[in-house]
């Protein structure tokens, strides 16, 4: 517990958070807690007597969360996190430590170990990975003390699209494999889930049967899944289909990533827009690679409608790559006006600093 506090105590200060991002560097050579191994861990931590809660508590966690995670997906996590940050230290904390019947508990314990597995992902988000990493581990601490399965696996996941997005492909599959294991009667929206980061990881690091079928298992577990107005705020036709599109790409199709990536961005839902600036940067980026740069500039404009209100780590890397892209082609008028028009926006007053 005490780890804990120290962890987001510092994290919501915000004379440390750069400190405290920096220092924490992304480790391949990472011990994952077992599943087993952490039941129970939690079981003879001091209570305080003094303070009782109920089930009216967990779901004010739980409220809370959901609530933090909409404004990470519309504003990025630079925003939310220390909002996460000051609620785990100052709410979820306390209760973690007070007397409650051992249903409650074992609910507060999933509901904050799903909290820490938001603030890592935000913390990911914004590019401090070493921190993520913490988040992530402490989250699956919480989550075998709570007996919570779905929790488990989804933070494995998580750290292997980490893992996946630096460019680690065979600890990203490592990961990948272990959620997918953990969780053995997943449902077939949960399988696809995990299936469809299987079959990234496994095109990263060049298993390509592996991979097909993989992507293949995940599309065939979401045409069982239920229908995609129930899919909001879980895995969905749109991030099945940014899987294919990495899977595509990473194995040499760039034309059929394209299209994929198309598709992702057709099927999003609008208040996804942190994804939206990610997404539509990469299918510019790809579009420009196989020589489709009037379309790649137009596809940019919409991610510079939406640049200036998001504040993320992973959208600033879309921005840079999207500048570095441009700058041969500056004497086409179509790539310069995009061009021109981020150069005007990076050189607006914000809450972070962009080097372009």
């Amino acid at each position: 517990m005490t780890g804990l506090i120290e962890l987001g105590g510092a994290d919501m200060d915000p004379s440390r958070r750069a400190v405290l991002g920096a220092a924490g560097l992304f480790s391949v050579a990472l011990t994952i807690p077992q599943y087993q191994d952490v039941v129970g861990r939690f079981e003879t931590l001091r209570r305080n007597p003094r303070t009782r809660i109920g089930y009216g508590e967990v779901e004010a966690v739980a409220a809370m969360t959901e609530r933090i995670s909409e404004i990470d997906d519309m504003f990025g996590g630079r925003h939310a996190r220390p909002m996460a940050a000051a609620f785990l230290v100052n709410t979820i904390a306390p209760y973690l430590q007070a007397e409650a019947s051992e249903g409650v508990r074992k609910a507060m314990l999933s509901a904050a170990a799903d909290h820490l597995y938001l603030t890592g992902y935000m913390a990911m988000d914004e590019r401090a990975d070493g921190l993520a990493q913490r988040y992530y581990v402490k989250a699956l601490e919480l989550a075998g003390a709570a007996q919570d399965h779905l929790t488990y696996c989804t933070t494995l996941r998580g750290m292997s699209v980490q893992a996946v997005d630096l460019g680690h492909g065979p600890l990203s599959l490592r990961l990948a494999d272990s959620a997918s294991a953990a969780s053995p009667e997943a449902g077939p929206r949960m399988t696809a889930f995990l299936s469809g980061q299987q079959a990234h990881a496994a095109a990263q690091t060049g298993h390509r049967a592996t991979a097909l079928a993989k992507i293949r298992e995940a599309e065939v577990a979401m045409e069982k899944a239920e229908s995609k107005a129930k899919a909001f705020g879980s895995y969905d036709p749109s991030s099945l289909a940014y899987h294919v599109a990495q899977v595509r790409y990473a194995l040499g199709d760039k034309a059929a990533a394209v299209e994929a990536l198309e598709e992702s961005d057709r099927t999003r839902y609008s208040i996804y827009r942190r994804g939206r600036v990610r997404h539509l940067g990469l299918l510019a980026e790809r579009k420009l690679e196989i020589g489709r740069l009037d379309e790649a500039c137009a596809d940019w404009h919409r991610v510079l409608d939406d640049f200036p209100h998001v504040q993320s780590g992973r959208c600033d890397d879309r921005f840079r790559a999207m500048m570095a892209a441009l700058r041969p082609y500056v004497k086409n008028t179509r790539a310069r006006e995009v061009y021109d028009r981020a150069r005007a926006i990076a050189a607006s007053p914000r809450p972070s600093a962009r080097e372009v």
